[in-house]
């Protein structure tokens, strides 16, 4: 998570912008990034890993669900039938990503050509490990985007970008490009219509990477 100088926008501007315009109304689909092997969680799938009496991705993904979203996919990977297992009753759909071990733009790129349909506009992505963003952060990012403040846009608190993470369709042949065990970072530090929407949600910069991390947040 960093600070960037990207335009920055706190949810009164996203207000009086949507106020301003005739807002879009596009289809933005959620992503929930699932596949990674939790190395620096030791032997452990960290995705499983109960907080508050249930595993990390059900909240990751409840907080898509709970959004104002087209539809939300988890990308699975590393050990995908227990994590789809740990899902079961929430209202998502599932794709396996068999090339989870060369990193995570494989899982983005996987999402890209599953959900980049010429339906879709947009799409958000929410990396797993991350339990504690609010429903209404990423209502606010829809705001942001259906204001046309931008279309690479990323959550952020106190001045540091975080997730989700959202990018127009314009973008997706970009993330396709994406090599390595990074995300959509390259895309959007390079995009010329990018913005950092300031919230009020301290859980866009909080991961889950170690047993240290979810003791922390218990």
């Amino acid at each position: 998570m960093s600070s960037d100088d990207f335009p920055r926008y706190g949810p009164e501007a996203v207000a009086d912008a949507l106020e301003g315009t005739d807002p879009l109304e596009p289809t933005i689909v959620g992503v929930v990034l699932a596949g990674g092997t939790s190395s620096r969680f030791g032997s452990a799938n960290k995705l499983l890993a109960e907080l508050d009496g249930e595993p990390l991705i059900r909240h990751a993904t409840r907080t898509l669900v709970d959004a104002p979203l087209s539809d939300v996919v988890v990308v699975l990977g590393y050990e995908a039938e227990a994590v789809r297992a740990a899902l079961s009753g929430i209202d998502a759909r599932t794709v396996y990503n068999p090339d989870y071990e060369e990193g995570l733009s494989t899982s983005v790129e996987k999402a890209i050509r599953v959900v980049g349909t010429p339906k879709t506009d947009a799409v958000m992505f929410l990396p797993g490990d991350m339990p504690a963003v609010d429903s209404s952060t990423v209502e606010l990012l829809v705001n942001a985007y259906r204001a046309e403040l931008g279309t690479a846009l990323a959550a952020a608190f106190d001045g540091h970008r975080g997730n989700p993470v959202l990018f127009d369709r314009r973008h997706f042949d970009a993330l396709l490009e994406v090599t390595g065990d990074v995300g959509g970072l390259p895309v959007l530090s390079q995009s010329d219509d990018n913005a950092r929407i300031e919230t009020n949600d301290p859980g866009v910069l909080r991961d889950i990477d170690t047993t240290t991390d979810l003791r922390h947040r218990g």
